[in-house]
């Protein structure tokens, strides 16, 4: 694992106010022939990735970037698909309450958490918080199932949401990601001077490791001036044996393998450029 650049602390007036966000949209696509299949593929997803299993890899990117839980809300959807939002803060809360979560993290994942008093949390509300929803989709055009999981990691302070990028990454094998790194608003030095970021960036990929960069095509678009950082990411190889579901490679005809690797090839492209691409 890449070790993160370290952030240059500045002499300030008060608070480091700069909100950081780290978004993420993790995409992983399959072919599933029948719709027992498709149907198998959705509820593994939701098995996979359920709200438990979410709060606990959010649990871990809060412990990497040094934050402090407040409070968790997770949530399982029938028919499918999850979400969890977690309230996070830089400096641990200050509660008179003995059974008050203080920030550090519960063993084997178990969030049944006591909810912090009220005036712990009213001034972090708008300051950190780290969410994901899960959107598995089955769709009975061709075959194509999808599996999409946004994450937003937004931070205000000293810590910063780069640290959990390659965390991120690996936690969710996606075969595309799109992600953003933004920072708002500005600080204020001892002398009144405004900072509108506090650290040196070029490029999203300068925090992704090598080992990973090596195996993603990657492409960035960014808008330096407004400190807004973008970059997308898609496996470089591909092999059809990793995109089936409920099938094997061999068990296909040599034209079926022809259609359905033209099929995923296709959608994965529609997603990484988010456009439609018209037949030919």
């Amino acid at each position: 694992m890449m070790e993160v650049k370290s952030i240059k602390k500045l002499k300030l007036y008060g608070f480091n106010n700069l909100t950081k966000t780290l978004s993420f949209n993790m995409y992983d696509i399959c072919y599933a022939i029948t719709p027992e299949h498709r149907k198998a593929y959705i509820e593994y997803i939701d098995e996979e990735y359920n709200a438990d299993r979410l709060t606990s890899i959010l649990t871990e990117v809060a412990r990497i970037i040094g934050a402090n839980i407040l409070n968790i809300a997770k949530q399982d959807y029938d028919p499918q698909g999850a979400s969890v939002t977690m309230l996070i803060s830089e400096e641990q809360a200050e509660c008179e309450r003995p059974d008050c979560y203080g920030g550090v993290p519960p063993k084997d994942g178990q969030l049944s958490l006591p909810e912090p008093a009220s005036d712990a949390v009213v001034a972090h509300l708008d300051k950190s918080h780290i969410t994901v929803h899960t959107y598995p989709e089955s769709h009975p055009d061709k075959g194509i199932s999808t599996f999409r999981a946004d994450i937003d990691v937004s931070t205000c302070g000293h810590i910063s949401p780069l640290k959990a990028l390659n965390f991120l990454i690996n936690s969710f094998c996606s075969d595309i990601a799109i992600i953003d790194y933004r920072v708002r608003g500005f600080t204020r030095d001892v002398n009144g001077k405004k900072y509108f970021i506090d650290h040196k960036i070029n490029s999203i990929q300068n925090y992704i490791a090598k080992e990973t960069r090596d195996l993603y095509q990657m492409v960035d678009v960014n808008v330096y001036q407004d400190n807004i950082f973008h970059t997308k990411m898609i496996l470089k190889e591909f092999d059809l044996e990793n995109y089936l579901f409920g099938a094997a490679k061999k068990e296909l005809l040599p034209g079926d393998k022809k259609k359905i690797k033209q099929r995923l090839k296709k959608e994965m492209s529609e997603i990484f450029s988010g456009r439609n691409i018209p037949k030919v």
